[in-house]
Formats: C-alpha cells, sequence, structure tokens
C-alpha cells in the first residue's frame, strides 16, 4: 500500500525532457504490429464485421443514407479510382452477378456512377501516395473477401416484395446527382461508411465511402447492366393463328329472295377451339365460332333411313323462338345410314404427320403420337397404314403396312421427332403416292393430314393448296385434317383442304377430344355414306315474311350450284348427323326487320300461290361414293311439322337450339343480345336427355364459364 510520503516523493522527481528519437523508435514498432496483426487477422465467427443477421436491402438503405467519407487526399481518389474501376471491369466482364442465398437479391447497383460533390477536406493520411495503388489493390480483396463471409454466414434473406426492390432500383438509376451527406462520428468499433471495424485497411474504407451506393458490397457488379424492374413485363410471344373472317348471314326478304342454298358442313373444330379458349380463361374470338360446327359436334337421335338404299334420311320441326316469341324456329335434320363394323369396307390410310419444329410442345407432337395410337388400336387387320411426315423435306417414315403389324406401325408412331420447317406440299404429294400406290377398290382411301396448321415452305397459298387437293380428290383419295396446338394453327387453311378433299377438319385439344375423333367417331370420318350433299330451301312468301339461316355462313352456294354436280360439297359419313337451323318471321307477325317499299312492292295473294299452306319446301341433292350423277330429296314443311310450344320438342331439338344460341351470344348476334346465358343453361339442362360420353355435360360448364368471363347478360 502507497502512502503520503511515497507519493510526494515521486511528485517532487524531475520529468525528463521528450525523446524525439524514443517517439519514433514507438511509434514505428506500433505500425509494424498494426500491419503484421492485419495480414494473419482472420475473419470473426458469426456475423462478419460486426454486422446482424438483417435483412440485405435495409443494410444498403443504412449504407446510403449513412455514407461518410474517410480522410483521403483528393487525388488519391482521381488517380486510384479509374484504374480500380477499370481492371474490375476488364477481369469481371464476363461472370455472373452474385447472388445470395437461393435466388435472392443480395444488393442493387447503379449503372452509372453517381455524382459527389467535393468532399471536404481531411487531414492528410500518413503513408505515401506511391503506395495508393497498393493499399488500394488490398482493400479490393478484402472487400471481396468481406462480402464471401457475408453470404457464407448470413442465412438468405426471404425475397424482397416487388415494390421494395422497384423503388430501390429506381433510387439506384435516378439520372440526377446524389449529394453526399458530412461525415459522422462513427458508432462504436463500426465505420459508419461501410468500412471495416476491428482493423480495417483505411484505403478499404477509403473506397467504401468513395464507391456508388450498393457497390460497396461487389464490386464485381460493377460491370453488370440495371437489372429490369419488376413490374415491366416481358413481350407475350406473338399469336399467329390465321383465323378465317366472316360476316353473320343476313336477314332475307322472303319475296325478294326466296331461295337458301348450301352445303353441308360435318366439322367440329370450331367447338374444340372454343372449348379451348374458354377453359383458358378468355372469350373466343367471334371469327373462331362457326355455330353449325358447334351444333353438330354432339351426336343426336335423329330418325335414320331403313335401308342402305337411301343413305340418310330428314326430319324437319318448326317450333317457337325462345329468344325472339314473335318468330320460329324450323330445325332441319339429317342422320346418315350407320354401317355396321363388320359391313364397314376395308381402309387404306396414310397419317401424313408434321413434325416441323413447331410441333414441339406437349399439346402438338406428344398428343398426337397418343391420338394415333388410339387410331391404330381401332384397325381391322386388314386395314392399311402409310406414315409420311414433313419438316423441310418429306419422308417416307412407315411404307404401307397391314394393320395387323401393330408393334411395328405404335414404334414408327414413337420414332418421330419434331425438328426444321414446314414443307407440306410435299409432304402431301408423297402421302398422295403412297394412298394411290395401296388403292383399296370400292374401300376408304384417306390421307389423314396431322398439323399445327402451317405450310411455310413450298405451295403456301390457300388456292394453290385448293387446286392439289381438287385434283387428288377425283382420283377416290379423300383427305381429312386434325390441327393440334395453338399460336401457329392456321384454320382458314384446314377448313379450305378439307372442304376440298371431301373430309372433316377437327382440333384435337385433349386425349378425351382425340378418342372422340378418332374412335368413337371413326365411322363417320372415315367411312362416307353420301358426298357433295346440298340443302336448298325454298319459303313461302304467303307464309314467311323473312328467314336467317343460322350458322353455315362459310359452306354458302350459289342458288344454280344446287343442280350443278359438278360443284363440290360436304360429306356424310356413316351414322353422321347434321342440323341446320332457320329463324322465320311469319307473315303479320310485325316481327319484319326490314320495312316494306312504297313503291313497286307487290302483294302476294294467297288463293295465287301454290301449296299456300306450306311454309317452305326442303330439297337435299347428294351423290353415292362411288357416282357422279347426284340424287333428289324433297320434304314439304307444313303446319302438320310444327309443334305450339317450345317444350314440346324433342329433347334433342331443344338441346341444339341451346347450342346454337350460345354460338351466337359467343359472336354477339344482335338475335341473341338480350337473352341470357342462364336462359341457355336452362334449356340445355332441361333437354340435356342421354348422356353416356358426358358431352353435353361438358357443354353445361362451357356456358358456366363464359357466363362468368363475359357476364351473366
Amino acid at each position: 500500500m502507497v502512502d503520503d510520503n511515497e507519493l510526494e516523493r515521486l511528485r517532487d522527481i524531475a520529468v525528463p525532457a521528450p525523446d524525439g528519437e524514443a517517439k519514433a523508435r514507438a511509434f514505428a514498432a506500433a505500425m509494424t504490429a498494426f500491419d503484421g496483426q492485419e495480414k494473419i487477422s482472420t475473419a470473426p465467427q458469426g456475423t462478419a464485421a460486426g454486422l446482424r443477421l438483417t435483412e440485405r436491402a435495409r443494410k444498403l438503405w443504412r449504407e446510403i443514407m449513412q455514407r461518410k467519407l474517410i480522410a483521403t487526399p483528393a487525388i488519391t481518389a482521381l488517380v486510384a479510382l479509374p484504374i480500380a474501376g477499370y481492371a474490375a471491369f476488364e477481369m469481371l466482364k464476363e461472370q455472373p452477378p452474385v447472388i445470395g442465398g437461393t435466388g435472392t437479391i443480395t444488393e442493387t447497383v447503379a449503372d452509372k456512377p453517381v455524382a459527389q460533390k467535393p468532399a471536404p477536406e481531411q487531414p492528410a493520411v500518413n503513408e505515401p501516395l506511391a503506395t495508393a495503388p497498393a493499399k488500394e489493390k488490398k482493400a479490393d480483396a478484402e472487400s471481396e473477401r468481406r462480402v464471401e463471409d457475408e453470404a457464407r454466414i448470413a442465412p438468405a434473406s426471404p425475397p424482397k416484395p416487388a415494390t421494395e426492390v422497384d423503388s430501390l432500383v429506381k433510387q439506384e438509376m435516378a439520372p440526377e446527382a446524389m449529394p453526399v451527406p458530412p461525415p459522422a462520428p462513427a458508432e462504436s468499433g463500426q465505420l459508419a461508411a461501410g468500412g471495416r471495424a476491428n482493423g480495417q485497411a483505411p484505403a478499404a474504407a477509403m473506397r467504401s465511402a468513395q464507391m456508388p451506393a450498393g457497390a460497396v458490397a461487389d464490386s464485381k457488379l460493377m460491370a453488370q447492366p440495371a437489372p429490369m424492374p419488376a413490374d415491366q413485363l416481358q413481350p407475350q410471344e406473338e399469336n399467329r393463328d390465321r383465323i378465317e373472317t366472316f360476316k353473320t348471314n343476313p336477314v332475307h326478304e322472303t319475296a325478294q329472295d326466296p331461295v337458301s342454298t348450301f352445303s353441308i358442313d360435318v366439322d367440329t373444330a370450331s367447338y374444340s377451339f372454343v372449348r379451348r379458349s374458354l377453359k383458358e380463361g378468355t372469350l373466343p374470338d367471334p371469327d373462331t365460332v362457326r355455330v353449325e360446327e358447334m351444333i353438330n359436334y354432339f351426336p343426336y337421335d335423329w330418325k335414320g333411313p331403313d335401308s342402305a338404299a337411301t343413305p340418310f334420311n330428314s326430319t324437319v320441326t318448326v317450333m317457337p323462338t325462345p329468344w325472339n316469341e314473335r318468330t320460329k324456329l324450323m330445325h332441319v335434320a339429317i342422320k346418315g345410314f350407320d354401317v355396321k363394323p363388320a359391313e364397314q369396307p376395308k381402309a387404306n390410310l396414310v397419317f401424313l404427320i408434321d413434325v416441323s419444329g413447331s410441333m414441339d410442345e406437349p399439346d402438338k407432337l406428344p398428343l398426337l403420337k397418343s391420338a394415333f395410337r388410339l387410331l391404330v388400336g381401332k384397325l381391322k387387320p386388314d386395314d392399311t397404314v402409310s406414315i409420311v411426315t414433313y419438316a423441310g423435306n418429306a419422308g417416307t417414315v412407315l411404307m404401307p403396312t397391314k394393320a395387323a403389324e401393330k408393334e411395328k406401325i405404335l414404334s414408327a408412331i414413337d420414332n418421330l421427332e419434331p425438328g426444321g420447317s414446314t414443307a407440306g406440299e410435299a409432304g402431301i404429294k408423297e402421302a398422295y403416292k403412297l394412298a394411290q400406290q395401296s388403292f383399296v377398290k370400292d374401300g376408304v382411301n384417306r390421307v389423314m393430314l396431322a398439323t399445327d396448321g402451317d405450310f411455310n415452305v413450298g405451295q403456301t397459298d390457300d388456292d394453290d393448296l385448293k387446286q392439289l387437293i381438287e385434283k387428288e380428290r377425283k382420283t377416290g383419295v379423300f383427305l381429312s385434317v386434325f390441327g393440334f396446338g395453338r399460336g401457329n394453327l392456321n384454320d382458314q387453311m384446314m377448313q379450305t383442304i378439307a372442304q376440298n378433299g371431301n373430309g372433316t377438319a377437327a382440333y384435337i385439344d385433349t386425349l378425351a377430344e382425340a378418342e372422340k375423333v378418332l374412335v368413337e367417331d371413326a365411322s363417320s370420318t372415315q367411312f362416307t355414306i353420301a358426298k357433295d350433299v346440298k340443302i336448298q330451301v325454298e319459303f313461302n312468301p304467303a307464309a314467311v315474311s323473312e328467314y336467317r339461316l343460322v350458322g353455315y355462313e362459310t359452306r354458302a352456294l350459289k342458288r344454280e350450284d344446287f343442280n350443278n354436280d359438278r360443284v363440290d360439297a360436304g360429306d356424310i359419313g356413316s351414322g353422321h348427323s347434321v342440323t341446320a337451323i332457320y329463324e322465320i318471321t311469319p307473315k303479320g307477325s310485325g316481327a319484319e326487320q326490314v320495312d316494306p317499299l312504297r313503291y313497286g312492292q307487290a302483294k302476294v295473294d294467297n288463293g295465287g300461290v301454290a301449296n299456300a299452306d306450306e311454309y317452305a319446301f326442303v330439297k337435299i341433292r347428294y351423290k353415292l361414293p362411288n357416282e357422279n350423277v347426284s340424287k333428289l330429296i324433297t320434304t314439304p314443311v307444313t303446319a302438320a311439322t310444327e309443334v305450339s310450344a317450345f317444350d314440346e320438342a324433342g329433347s334433342d331439338q331443344r338441346f341444339s337450339v341451346a347450342v346454337a344460341a350460345f354460338g351466337q351470344k359467343l359472336r354477339d348476334e344482335d338475335q341473341t343480345a338480350n337473352f341470357g346465358y342462364d336462359r341457355i343453361l336452362e334449356i340445355a339442362k332441361a333437354a340435356r336427355g342421354a348422356d353416356p360420353f358426358g358431352y353435353r355435360a361438358e357443354f353445361l360448364s362451357l356456358v358456366r364459364l363464359a357466363s362468368s368471363l363475359g357476364g351473366t347478360k
């Protein structure tokens, strides 16, 4: 223990004069110890640089707001930074940006350096100017090591909301200069400007202070472009579907134009296309809605012919219109003779398959292969199958092979791969060549084209394709087309070649649809019982003042074409159902849409009109498959075919009318503008009847979808 006397003695001792040399030796020893510790020091455990485990974006914001400049000569910054920046750019421009965690954005950098105000004058750092580049290189290494430590130690932060990220990006990309706040005292044990505490080199701290905000963590990011804002959408892939545009059938005055003529249409592509659009959450393009194809998609139990001598039978029903109480509907139904499987002729089928690069999607070539596997399982052992592919160049994958060799056929289908452009013309020619090579007299000779729809090599004009198909049709080889996928679908081309190839056009979007078209409806799509079927209706001006045909806009014929056997028309397959609906305005109903003429309008004298009690006279002309001279069937439409109430009509008639109303609604036609989806649903549910395959139940679902997408009106 020290007493007071000892303290007094120590106080009286003379203090030696300061020794400059001793001071210099002590300072040198201290700097040597400092540099040695810096070289052997390791990163501390836990959070690197003494930072808490906080979100990177918050750290970045703090660094921007609390940035301070460590005392550095201005000339050092001007010389060192451009050299270091250029070296970093050349070294790292090929490297990807550093992403921390599992894809989380760790830092945001500006594309351009931030303009700064001149830094306040600071005391000079006690180091020679010549050592600045060396110190700067050391600072680079320290900065990189710091980022690696943080990425290794700190857990990955969850992704920031788009709005937060966007705001940071916008601040980083701001063009105006960002002022530098004045220096503030550093926090205890840590440099506020982002420098490393516990012995960070002064040059590293200087570099951190002078780099743009967001670049402190990783100088590698300086060479990368600014990220795209989250709210900027990528451009959508161009939709190149080719759809034929057409106008809705107009209302005709019976006194001026009493005759309506059209070709039947047994295609179903439109319904499948509409279904896909609705299930994808969008209302279909009106031009993709062909009302007659939607009606004829469904099987109906119309009365068929008694024998094959007459290939089909027609049934006409007149009923009130559900969407207009002052008009009536004339419903014309045709049912083809159903050939029994044992009596079906041999089939010679050529699969013409598009394997171009555009078919490399799940709903295209893979679905196509599954669909044709189903068809092969339906064939009889004596049937013949050939396979031709086209993509840039056409090639024969399978020469004519009996269906009994099923495994060989299936193997050829399974080995199909997509690639190349679409040489459709060459493919069709090769397919017809094989069909002729295995031609079956009095049998089914058909090319079955499966494609996403476009021919971009060879004859691309629809008229050229039409002439090619027409020429081959005369030899007895027909053509059907099956469309797959979207985005490249050439619906217009499909309609052209199917109509002129005496075939059908179907759109396959699911395996269930493939089963319907190629298995359930195989007889009607492959075995033709009547070709060039035309319908002509003459309306009685004494009973009907106006009429309009629902659908069939693309199948209209001239009046004189009806008796011209050289004019091509649609075909009917075994057991096929075809429906046509007219909306007629009875004479004197007051529902006329066209005012009568003041001058020159001749009055119709009921007493001077033959068969004045008839609404109309229906004529159907057709040819047998192996004949070139047409036959005629006629049916008068009288009051005997009329029902007084809509609910008195058969369930099939009422369901087909519901489908017709739905198609017109999707096309936004005036006649059904005030007829709600709820009323369509009500009619369809009441007339659903037998539905063994669930087609009608699916229709109800589509009506509900359209109602939710387009409103309940």
